[in-house]
């Protein structure tokens, strides 16, 4: 529910400030861990290749050699020639994420000496599709930790964008939103207040007008009484009789 005061309208724009605050960060970090992938897949993908065509050339000699000696004579072989790996796991971390990364200890590699059975009695096919094979498991060994590493980056990649996504595209929009109403409602409520105030001003000053109108009208004069009579004033005025002639 929107609050429409202005407490609520500065909490509304503080958690937008944060969020946007908070979405360049994951942008930041997005960006690093972008980076960090890209420097790691190279060696990764390189890696895949060689094994591709390694392994081409692997099955190319060994199909050669089964084709000399025997499918039995070649699994008997392998049988003598098998040896344990030695790997090691550890936990790293890479900009907050946290993998697994793999320590090979060869060389896996062998000299024909080394295998266990006599080099002597069998075809060059035969020695080239082992060491083939023994580069293969080296090469392959390695890139597990490359592989793991890519693995766990690429999962924080969509999570930190997912995350970034959200709050550009629900959360921020819907702040903005109410901001915008919060404002739109303010500023209804202050017009509002600004007219009744001109309004109750001009009545007031309407009032006061007519009131000094009135107080500055002119009155209508009253005749003055009549002042005290003079003596002998009063008296009827004595007109001369003619006398009659003679």
């Amino acid at each position: 529910m929107i609050h429409p005061t202005r407490t609520d309208l500065r909490e509304l724009q503080g958690k937008a400030v944060s969020i946007g605050n908070s979405v360049a960060i994951l942008k930041a970090r997005r960006q690093a861990l972008i980076r960090n992938f890209l420097e790691s897949i190279r060696p990764f993908v390189r890696s895949r290749d060689a094994i591709r065509l390694d392994y081409a050339k692997a099955l190319g000699e060994l199909h050669l050699s089964e084709g000399h000696e025997g499918m039995a004579s070649i699994e008997s072989l392998a049988a003598l020639a098998e040896r344990p790996v030695g790997v090691d796991v550890e936990e790293r971390n890479a900009m907050g994420v946290r993998y697994r990364e793999l320590t090979v200890f060869g060389p896996f590699v062998r000299q024909p000496a080394e295998r266990g059975y006599d080099y002597t009695v069998t075809t060059p096919h035969l020695d080239e599709a082992t060491r083939l094979f023994e580069s293969i498991l080296e090469t392959m060994l390695e890139i597990a930790a490359f592989e793991s590493k890519l693995k766990m980056l690429g999962e924080e990649i969509l999570r930190v964008t997912r995350r970034t996504r959200v709050l550009e595209e629900r959360v921020l929009p819907r702040l903005q939103a109410e901001i915008r109403t919060i404002v739109q409602f303010l500023g209804e409520r202050e017009r509002e207040a600004h007219y009744r105030l001109k309004r109750f001003k001009a009545t007031r000053d309407h009032k006061l007008a007519a009131v000094r109108a009135s107080t500055l009208r002119v009155k209508p004069q009253l005749p003055s009484p009549p002042g005290p009579v003079a003596a002998g004033t009063g008296s009827k005025r004595s007109t001369p009789r003619s006398t009659p002639a003679g």
